[in-house]
């Protein structure tokens, strides 16, 4: 579920910090971090010719060491700066480096282009005229690295301090970045690699990776596989997507509470009426409401009988539309919550810092499970777990797709009985259904494409 830990720029600098306070050697460290990128940039690029930007800083002085190891593998190399280095390890870097170094300003260009002017402290912008040499020294080559981050993006939140170009390939340092996965930083970037400094870094935000999923065993039935139950409303095509999507997510039973639900619908699902039986069963293990609701009174109503059963819950759509308000204290501890941008801004205000901080807080505010939704998704808990998933096809932007998530959510929380692992294996599941289903999809394909997801996982 964890694809490698996310840091902060705070958080960063103190796990380096403390690596040097028990012995590390500053350039020690340094000299692997070059190391490491060197050996990717050299996979991409072999022997084209590179030209590796050097600023004043650390980041710079890793700049110097990824060159010196090009240079030894038979890269053609040159070095351009902007301003001297001014950090001890950095000074030491560009002496080792020993050749040339050109000012940026004027520097040719390359076949390839590695940026490492700035790195995670960066707090302002890069001037105009150097924001738009960097982006027409990028255009010029054929192949593009940032090192640890693009210059000119804050670390922590993904915003764009200056003009950047988009690069083919970001190296995170150690760990990775809120700015990694945040846009719209993270949309200047096309793959991501990090690479492991050997240091101790904390473990309470995380990457979301593919999931390790298991095949039911010789004794599953269609109860201990986990029930889905979900109840529908005004509009029952969305409930009845969330209910296709439940079907294929792994559950072992779904059942659509509707008293109208029109339309073709797998065989498997389990048509029920509104009423007070349809939600008296213990074997109950996720229950869905929210897609298509409505929000009117009756479905006031159906909200409220639902969040007394005790039952584990997914709250989507009109769901957190009628919960917004005085009412968030209303939702029930450990549910999962998907709110869109619009709905997370009704249920919890406008909420300070980036978005992994605003999730944090909604989910401490609700003591819920917040997959706040979008390009990029955070999911948090309240005690302090955060996970983030980034890169998904943008082709999701299209109606019904958040009802399939919620369908999906509530399957993997009935399989697995764990809100925060089933929000993170439904994010994953979600987007690699997604990309399978290809370009243009309608989010009725999405479900069909979830079987393979999950079988490519077992």
């Amino acid at each position: 579920m964890t694809g490698g830990p996310i840091l902060t720029a705070a958080q960063m600098r103190a796990a380096e910090q403390a690596a040097f306070d028990a012995g590390v050697d500053p350039y020690a460290l340094m000299e692997r971090a070059g190391a490491l990128a060197a050996d990717i940039i050299w996979r991409a690029g072999h022997r084209r010719d590179a030209l590796i930007l050097c600023g004043p800083g650390n980041n710079g002085g890793d700049g110097y060491v990824i060159a010196r190891l090009l240079r030894e593998r038979g890269v053609v190399v040159r070095v351009a700066a902007l301003g001297d280095s001014r950090t001890a390890s950095a000074q030491r870097a560009r002496a080792a480096w020993g050749g040339p170094v050109e000012d940026m300003m004027t520097a040719p260009p390359a076949s390839q282009m590695v940026d490492a002017l700035f790195g995670t402290g960066q707090t302002r912008g890069l001037g105009q005229a150097v924001a738009a040499r960097l982006c027409a020294l990028a255009d010029a080559a054929t192949i593009t690295h940032a090192i640890d981050l693009p210059s000119g993006i804050d670390a922590d939140d993904g915003r764009m301090l200056s003009p950047m170009p988009h690069y083919g390939t970001c190296i995170a340092l150690g760990a990775y970045k809120p700015a990694h996965l945040l846009y719209p930083a993270a949309g200047h970037m096309g793959r991501l690699a990090r690479v492991d400094l050997g240091i101790a870094l904390p473990g309470a935000m995380h990457r979301i990776a593919a999931p390790r999923l298991s095949a039911p065993g010789a004794d599953a039935h269609k109860y201990t596989r986990g029930l889905v139950t979900i109840i529908s409303g005004a509009m029952p095509g969305a409930a009845m997507l969330a209910a296709q999507a439940a079907a294929h997510g792994g559950a072992g039973m779904v059942r659509l509470v509707s008293d109208d639900a029109p339309g073709k619908l797998a065989h498997a699902i389990v048509r029920q009426p509104h009423g007070e039986d349809a939600l008296n069963d213990g074997r109950i293990g996720a229950l869905l409401i929210g897609p298509g609701l409505g929000r009117d009174d009756a479905a006031r109503a159906r909200l409220t009988s639902a969040s007394g059963t005790g039952h584990p819950m997914v709250l989507d759509a009109d769901a957190l539309t009628l919960l917004a308000g005085d009412r968030v204290s209303a939702i029930p501890p450990g549910a999962i919550l998907t709110p869109h941008e619009g709905e997370f801004v009704r249920l919890f205000g406008d909420l300070p810092g980036s978005k992994i901080d605003r999730t944090l807080a909604a989910a401490r505010l609700c003591g819920a499970i917040v997959i706040y939704k979008g390009a990029d998704s955070v999911v948090a808990t309240p005690d302090g777990r955060v996970a983030v998933a980034s890169g998904a096809s943008h082709w999701l932007s299209t109606a019904g797709t958040g009802d399939v998530l919620a369908g999906l959510a509530a399957a993997r929380l009935a399989v697995t009985g764990d809100p925060f692992r089933a929000a993170c294996d439904a994010l994953w599941l979600h987007a690699d259904a997604a990309r399978r289903a290809g370009a243009a999809f309608v989010a009725d394909d999405l479900p069909a494409a979830l079987p393979a997801a999950i079988a490519a996982r077992l």
